[in-house]
């Protein structure tokens, strides 16, 4: 592997670890102001159907975040097992190639709604938007 071309899988590297972490960040506001939510229309308002369903809105776009950053991690992967690689031998993935990467393994319509969904049920993402459903719709009926 030249020189520049592991300069160019170093910097696609730092770009996509960057954006990787950052959807991280913005999923916590997500929760955050799921919570702030919840409290300020139990405390000042009144829990309404309305409130449950912008809850269930800021679950589901938390999960579609967490997938958009799902989709960089194998390009992550991949990237760094190409670095590591050029130590031992010739196998690399050439650099700038994420978008003709997820082009080929992108899903369906289905597939997609089905990939929000399966993320929205993992701990990391289902925590802590089932608590503050669950409180919403016990304080809405309860």
């Amino acid at each position: 592997m030249s020189t520049i071309e592991k300069q160019g899988l170093e910097n696609e590297w730092l770009l996509l670890q960057s954006q990787f972490d950052g959807y991280e960040k913005y999923s916590l506001l997500i929760k955050l102001l799921s919570i702030t939510l919840l409290c300020s229309f139990y405390l000042f308002s009144d829990v309404t159907f309305f409130t449950v369903t912008i809850l269930l809105i800021l679950w589901m776009q938390d999960a579609i975040w967490k997938t958009f950053q799902s989709r960089i991690e194998p390009r992550l992967l991949g990237l760094e097992q190409s670095i590591k690689n050029d130590l031992v031998d010739e196998k690399y993935e050439p650099p700038y190639q994420f978008n003709s990467q997820y082009y080929q393994s992108r899903p369906s319509q289905f597939g997609l709604i089905k990939e929000y969904i399966s993320q929205s049920l993992r701990p990391t993402i289902a925590f802590p938007h089932i608590v503050l459903f669950t409180l919403a719709v016990i304080a809405l009926f309860g």
